[in-house]
Order: structure tokens, then sequence, then C-alpha cells
């Protein structure tokens, strides 16, 4: 991906090098630990940030040097943002005759406090719509390259662009029509609602893709199979197969591995915004 020299979005903020020690759950059960059950058995791990109290320690002895690399990674990520507000500050202006809120992206190390309550490295990358902040260790783009798989730096960029998605998501109002649905339908309806909810984040990640390519030219050759192993890597039914050994469709919260590849390419290939609500109106079988 071409971002060396690009602006830097200055809606970065960074928490790194404070340590906030762990994240103090029910019944002694670690963080991780949690996050890995979540995954399994098709929990949001978002919800699990409800669950529990930071254990943190803010002084100045708790602090840690962060490293080149990580230096690197924070501007890397802040070039991903800016590309993403320009992006949506155009298509906004032209969908919707308005201006496009830009969201905060937290950057911290081990845990911090979010709007959602405490954010745990375990969790991964979230969006907090209490808030409207993107939350990211960067130490998961480590976990995305060794865990899963899917090195590159546009792996990583897909990742951040679908976690704006969801602010996306936010401004339009899907995001709170799908959340106020939460304990008024069944499980299984919920978890089918929140399927859609992340494949249109994907599509909308696509659709950044697209328009942040034709505005900047971003792509290098082989950046597309990048974000596209990158979302193959994280369907549901690809971790619970390799969790668990088998899968349990109705307990899917993010599509599988199919779906999510399908969708970003499908907004990568189009760049329509307009397309978007097509996951809450096609059948289920459909997507």
């Amino acid at each position: 991906m071409r971002w060396l020299d690009q602006r830097e979005s200055d809606n970065v903020e960074d928490r790194r090098g404070f340590s906030t020690g762990r994240l103090v759950a029910g019944g002694g059960i670690g963080s991780i630990v949690l996050i890995v059950l979540a995954l399994l058995f098709g929990v949001d791990p978002r919800e699990l940030l409800q669950q529990g109290q930071p254990d943190t320690d803010t002084s100045p002895a708790a602090r840690r040097e962060t490293s080149p690399t990580e230096d690197s990674q924070k501007k890397f990520v802040a070039v991903v943002l800016a590309d993403t507000e320009d992006v949506w500050h155009d298509l906004f202006r032209k969908q919707f005759r308005k201006e496009y809120p830009e969201p905060k992206l937290v950057l911290f190390s081990g845990g911090s406090q979010s709007g959602c309550g405490f954010a745990s490295s375990a969790t991964g990358p979230f969006y907090c719509p209490q808030d409207q902040k993107v939350y990211l260790d960067l130490q998961f783009f480590q976990e995305l390259q060794n865990r899963f798989k899917a090195a590159g730096d546009f792996a990583q960029a897909y990742v951040v662009a679908h976690e704006i998605g969801h602010h996306v998501q936010k401004q339009i109002g899907i995001l709170d029509q799908v959340n106020g649905k939460r304990g008024r339908v069944s499980e299984t309806e919920y978890n089918k609602l929140s399927v859609r909810l992340e494949l249109q984040a994907d599509f909308l990640a696509g659709v950044w893709a697209y328009h942040a390519q034709r505005m900047k030219n971003i792509l290098d050759p082989g950046d597309l199979e990048e974000a596209l192993g990158a979302a193959n890597a994280i369907g549901d039914d690809r971790l619970q197969k390799q969790g668990r050994g088998y899968v349990v469709p109705d307990s899917f919260t993010h599509g599988t591995s199919a779906q999510r590849v399908r969708w970003f390419r499908l907004g990568f290939e189009t760049g329509d915004m307009s397309r978007a609500m097509d996951l809450f109106k096609l059948d289920y079988s459909e997507l």
C-alpha cells in the first residue's frame, strides 16, 4: 500500500505506553480465555467489555517505551484513517448532502477505558458507538499475521476500514436500529442481524478501498489479495472449525469466510454506497 509521506489524521488519540493492568472478570477467568470462548460460541466480544473492571496502574513506573516498529505502525494507521476521512467526507456530501462526523481512533497497549467499558487488547479492534471511537492495540496486527496468517499492510488497512464502517453505520442510523433489537428478538435472530451488520461493514470497507484507489492510487500489486486474505481468515466458520472442530451456524455473529470475502469484494468492485442496504433486504440464505 502506498502510504509513506501521505497526510496523517489528527484524530488519533495515542494512549500507548500506559499499562492498565488486566481485566478482572467474574470467576477469575482471564480475558483471553473469555474472548476465545466468545469467538467459539458466537458471543460478540464487545459485550464482554461491560463485564469487568480494569486493575489499573497509571503510575509513572507503569509506562513503557514504544518501539520504532510501533511508531511506524501508528503513522500507518493515521494515514489510513486520513484516507477514510477523505473518502467518507466526499461520499456523505454526495449521498446524504451532509458532512461526515470524523471519529477518533484510540491506540492503546494492554487495555484502556472506553465509552463501552474497559477495552482489553484481547477483544481485538472494535468500534464503540457510545463515544464514537475506534479502539486498537497495535499488537493485533502481529496477531493478524502470526495467528491468522493474514500478513500485509493492506490487510491491516482492511481492519481499520471495517471498524470505520461501523462508524458510518452509526451515522446513517443502521447501527442503532440493530442494537435496539437486542433482547426484543430471539438470540438466533439477533445473531443474524449481527451478521448482516458485520458484512455491511465489510462492504463499506470495500467501498472505501474503491474510492481511495481512485482518489489517491493507494494500491500496490497484491494489496487486494491481502485484504481478501484477512477477511477469509476471520470468518465465523473458520474460527469455530479451528477452535472446536465443528461449526454452529446459528451462533455466527460476523459471517462466514466466504461471505466476508464476497461483500468486501463487492464493495471494492462497485464502490456503490447505495447497495449497502442490500444486506438488510436480501433473504438471509442469499448473503
